[in-house]
């Protein structure tokens, strides 16, 4: 007995990483005659890999600017500005990677489900205004 899909290779394989076998999924009974739960991904984001470490650094800088406006400081304090200069540019691009993954998405599930697919339109709308507001307010710390 041999699948076609153990013969193909797997992209997503990592070199010294064990070989997995994957198996076409089988829904349990009581998910069979549902709507799809997900959707896969065909085209993988730019920052799709870095995302993660690229957010704790962004994480880090606003725990450290956060703690310092607690202790009283000031949006002009030269830590804060540092904090917020190395921050900034590494939390828009991350969300604009995010946006385009949610983006993406909201497209492959019209197909399948007009309403999940509307729902992730609906938060690509609230991740521009995020990211507008971002840019607002990087630019009132930094003019400060």
């Amino acid at each position: 007995m041999t699948d076609q899909h153990l013969d193909q290779p797997d992209e997503r394989n990592i070199p010294g990483a064990p070989v997995l076998y994957r198996q076409p999924a089988v829904l349990p009974p009581s998910l069979q005659g549902l709507p799809p739960r997900s959707v896969p991904e065909t085209k993988p984001t730019p920052l799709q890999k870095h995302y993660i470490n690229l957010s704790v650094i962004a994480l880090i800088c606003g725990a450290v600017a956060i703690t310092a406006l607690n202790f009283g400081g000031r949006f002009g304090d030269p830590l804060i500005k540092l904090c917020v200069a190395v921050a900034s540019p590494i939390l828009f691009a991350t969300t604009a990677d995010a946006t385009i993954r949610i983006w993406r998405s909201a497209w492959a599930w019209m197909p399948v489900d007009r309403g999940r697919g509307l729902f992730r339109l609906a938060w690509v709308a609230v991740s521009l205004t995020l990211l507008a507001v971002l840019a607002l307010a990087t630019a009132v710390v930094l003019a400060a």
